[in-house]
């Protein structure tokens, strides 16, 4: 107030009631909690930088000025990055019952004192909820049939209600001590304490050569307009044993068959096709374009000896090759799902791969793609 704001703003800057700060000023010293919260004139505490996964002082300050303007629920969530729900439950948890106004700084002291861990689970507190769960992990029960169990069994009282990661929880975080570590063995699973599972921002490099992905292929390659952007794929036979590697040019659809005759590793899928590409015309060898799969593990060598680059799909999209797609349901037509494909020769390959390059296609004014491949090579 000696800066010059009002008693009203300065207890809402504070984060006190007006009658607190008005006691305040007649004499009355902030005791307990109070005076743990407060800092020093002019002193800030500073926040960390960064994305937070709670909301700070600063956005429950931003919420509060916000709805003084106000601002829509949305609006403001849109502005601070956050879903709607966050904001709309923020400001139901923490309206002052009387006046219904947002008070920033107290809900921010709540959430302060909601963080500290570890904390008492509701297993450990509630004997009779404890009993009941051991009781039924004895008899093979899963977590979520037990949690149902309580429902059904307790319908009026909720301290007897959880849900199953709660008592995940408390068979499987050391420290704990809320369930009997034995009776994990009584989970389906065996185990006794919990798989981890990586989070999609720490998962390991698909290939050791970085993969480059196919929104950086060049955009001839994208229209068709030039030859010799290829992609490629494996059809599989019997038990995925066997399979035959298939690559399509995009421009002319003409299908070339790679002979895997032992196996489909990544470095038998790389000799046949360095083998493959190298028998091509320069012009014709600008770029391959293949899915995720382990076959071509080595195609960071394959681009050292042929010198064309390799362009990866993105999971689970298999339309970014759709001329192979459509080329490999047409091959099913000479080898079924179910069969043996290395039964087959090369000499057989070169002949089927003749035969489907021998046919009119409707994408290309019923030329064949061997038809429409000479005339760009004669072009």
């Amino acid at each position: 107030m000696q800066q010059g704001y009002s008693n009203k703003e300065a207890c809402r800057v504070v984060g006190i009631d007006e009658r607190t700060g008005q006691k305040w000023r007649n004499g009355r010293k902030p005791t307990g909690k109070q005076r743990k919260a407060l800092l020093p004139l002019g002193v800030v505490a500073a926040e960390p930088s960064g994305p937070s996964r709670y909301l700070r002082e600063a956005d429950r300050i931003h919420i509060a000025d916000r709805l003084r303007e106000k601002a829509t629920v949305r609006a403001i969530a849109a502005e601070l990055g956050r879903s709607p729900s966050t904001i709309s439950r923020e400001i139901r948890r923490n309206r002052h019952p009387g006046s219904g106004a947002y008070r920033p700084h107290a809900a921010q002291a709540r959430a302060d004192a909601r963080r500290p861990r570890p904390r008492t689970g509701k297993i450990a507190q509630n004997h009779e909820l404890r009993d009941f769960i051991q009781d039924h992990l004895g008899r093979k029960w899963s977590p979520e049939q037990i949690c149902q169990a309580l429902r059904d069994t307790f319908p009026d009282r909720p301290e007897m209600h959880v849900v199953h990661e709660t008592v995940y929880q408390a068979l499987y975080v050391q420290g704990r001590g809320e369930l009997r570590r034995e009776l994990a063995r009584a989970l389906r699973s065996g185990r006794a304490r919990r798989v981890p599972h990586r989070q999609a921002a720490a998962r390991r490099p698909r290939f050791a050569t970085p993969m480059v992905m196919i929104s950086e292929r060049p955009a001839e390659a994208g229209d068709r307009a030039v030859p010799g952007h290829w992609e490629g794929d494996l059809i599989i036979g019997k038990d995925g044993k066997s399979a035959i590697g298939t690559l399509v040019e995009r421009a002319t659809r003409y299908a070339m068959l790679l002979h895997l005759p032992g196996d489909h590793s990544a470095e038998t899928v790389r000799d046949a096709l360095v083998s493959t590409v190298r028998s091509l015309p320069t012009h014709l060898k600008r770029s391959l374009t293949w899915d995720q799969g382990s076959e071509m593990a080595a195609h960071g060598s394959f681009t050292i000896a042929t010198n064309v680059p390799v362009y990866f799909c993105d999971p689970a999209s298999p339309w970014q090759r759709g001329s192979n797609e459509n080329t490999n349901g047409l091959l099913r037509q000479y080898f079924p799902k179910g069969t043996d494909l290395a039964v087959h020769s090369p000499e057989h390959l070169d002949a089927v791969a003749a035969e489907l390059n021998g046919r009119p296609r409707k994408t290309l004014g019923w030329e064949t793609p061997a038809e429409r491949l000479h005339k760009l090579l004669t072009a």
